[in-house]
């Protein structure tokens, strides 16, 4: 989006804080920027969905850039949990985001909460080496075959990794290594998630959306920090 645009969305990201407090709607029109009650309840609609007698109080999804060693990504959450993780150079990011749109009948809006803020924490303790587990809440939506995918990637132990058959095998679906491929592809928690620790049969390393080189940095920090305690 343009940087107006952009702009726009965190004073409408705020107003809806404000409507949330019990702020006349007058009055945060005026403090969004808007020059009239009608303008401010029109671009309030259009983002939202809902004027703003009916989306006051009511939820909406953070999202916000995270640096880490290997890269930006862009963090996305409910108030209590994680939505979407994905790096920013990734082809299918905007394809991501649509997917989330789908799945959650919520507003995308710039910002931060209280889950955000814990996986910031979380994210540097892991690349640290002092986190092995996440207990940052995630969620796990997609189709039922996309979830079971993902469940059983949250079950792989960290430092070690379980191929595209042994994940199959896992759900009673011998020979669907293919579609588990996909599924590992279709993941939006990067990291969290860990289809970083899915790999062939013989140990090789495909098919990571955020670049080989990231995969392998994953892995040898797992297996390193794993080594180590």
């Amino acid at each position: 989006m343009t940087f107006h645009a952009y702009q726009r969305t965190l004073w409408l990201a705020s107003a809806q804080d404000e409507l949330a407090r019990g702020t006349a709607t007058s009055r945060v029109a005026l403090d969004s920027g808007f020059e009239s009650e009608s303008g401010f309840r029109a671009a309030f609609t259009r983002l939202f969905g809902a004027p703003p007698t009916k989306v006051s109080g009511g939820r909406t999804i953070s999202a916000a850039l995270v640096s880490t060693p290997i890269g930006a990504l862009i963090a996305a959450a409910l108030p209590d949990r994680i939505c979407m993780l994905d790096f920013t150079d990734r082809a299918a990011i905007l394809d991501q985001t649509a997917a989330l749109r789908r799945w959650y009948d919520e507003p995308i809006l710039p910002g931060t909460n209280a889950a955000l803020e814990q996986l910031r924490e979380e994210l540097s303790e892991y690349f640290a080496g002092t986190r092995t587990r996440f207990d940052v809440k995630v969620a796990v939506t997609g189709t039922p075959f996309q979830e079971a995918v993902w469940n059983a990637l949250l079950a792989i132990p960290y430092g070690e990794t379980r191929s595209y058959e042994d994940i199959a095998l896992s759900l009673g679906k011998p020979g669907a290594q293919r579609a588990v491929g996909k599924a590992n592809g279709d993941n939006r928690i990067a990291v969290l998630i860990p289809c970083h620790r899915v790999v062939e049969k013989g140990g090789a390393l495909r098919g990571y959306a955020g670049g080989l080189w990231r995969k392998q940095r994953l892995l040898e920090l797992e297996s390193d920090h794993a080594a180590s305690r």
